[in-house]
């Protein structure tokens, strides 16, 4: 963790452009924070690929020519507002990127950057990654440079979605999730640069293939609360055959059939929602149809045989603060957010 605050007055203008370099590549300050500048930076490793969750106040940073010849690792950034507004001026081109916009540069390219172009604070997830490690050639990459992409749609709202919880739950994972984490990270990241340039179909299969489950799953997460939410369903809405949806699932998913995980969600949405105070006045039949349960009999029984208790009994004790252990098989099973 980085923190102006940890820096003498005097030197925090350096301190963040030292750091700021070493994360992505040299950089300069334009002129320098004032001395109760405020700014942090976390560093999340994955292999190669470094993502940092950031809180800056307004300063410029800017990529020229001179520190390009000096210095190139080919790295490729893409930062996610998350709040706050920041302009960027490349190619001769003023952009400015607001909540839930993803920002894109490259080491090799000149770039002025300026958070904070409102006197706001912003806060951002940024990401780095060797260019080598992306799965398009370097010329469809440099199309998407500079340009204004969303998070809240489509392979942008799984980006965004996966950064949010890699950030949030970071405590969570150990040394073995971290390749897995790069790859889901470097997939997503080359799927939504091949549909800003419509060259999905060079991407590699595996990748295609990757990408697809982490698109079904979310859009299962999204589905929850309909009870005709079948595998058939979800394969007809993405225009595939059921035997392919069930081989994704035995590739990407390990242990997990498609209607086997679809009630494991539903179980952990109400296992939540059962524990969540602001809903304590929520009818316990109600939290079954909201998760897409058509009877509360067979909710009932499945909420017992998972969590070992009927379902009013697990919110008493969630709500009197001593929830009883969730088991294994009751977890969310790998998602955009996990792997």
């Amino acid at each position: 963790m980085f923190r102006t605050e940890d820096v003498p007055a005097e030197d925090r203008g350096e301190a963040l452009r030292e750091h700021l370099s070493r994360l992505h590549a040299p950089l300069d300050l334009a002129g320098g924070p004032v001395a109760d500048y405020h700014a942090e930076l976390r560093l999340l490793r994955l292999g190669n690929a470094f993502v940092w969750p950031s809180v800056f106040g307004p300063v410029e940073v800017r990529r020229t020519p001179r520190l390009i010849r000096q210095s190139d690792p080919e790295v490729f950034h893409l930062s996610m507002i998350v709040n706050g507004t920041v302009g960027a001026h490349m190619d001769r081109r003023d952009s400015v990127f607001g909540p839930y916009e993803f920002r894109t540069n490259h080491s090799s390219r000149p770039v002025d950057i300026r958070t904070g172009i409102r006197g706001d604070v912003v806060e951002a997830v940024s990401v780095d990654v060797p260019s080598a490690r992306l799965a398009l050639s370097p010329d469809r990459v440099d199309r998407v440079l500079g340009r204004k992409m969303t998070g809240r749609a489509g392979i942008g709202s799984l980006l965004a979605g996966f950064l949010t919880s890699l950030t949030a739950e970071s405590g969570a994972y150990t040394a073995a999730d971290l390749p897995r984490l790069e790859t889901v990270l470097v997939d997503l990241l080359s799927a939504l640069l091949a549909h800003e340039t419509e060259a999905e179909d060079r991407l590699p299969p595996e990748t295609r293939s990757r990408t697809l489950a982490l698109e079904i799953q979310s859009f299962i997460r999204r589905r929850l609360h309909d009870p005709e939410l079948t595998p058939g369903a979800v394969a007809a809405a993405h225009h595939i055959s059921p035997s392919y949806l069930h081989r994704l699932f035995r590739t990407h998913v390990p242990g997990a059939t498609v209607g086997g995980w679809i009630r494991r969600q539903r179980l952990e949405r109400a296992r939540l929602m059962l524990g969540d105070p602001a809903q304590r006045a929520l009818p316990v039949h109600l939290v079954a149809s909201r998760c897409g349960f058509g009877h509360h009999e067979v909710f009932t029984r499945a909420f017992c045989a998972a969590y070992g208790q009927t379902p009013r009994d697990y919110r008493q004790a969630a709500l009197t603060r001593t929830p009883p252990a969730s088991p294994p098989e009751a977890k969310p099973a790998t998602d955009a957010g996990r792997g």
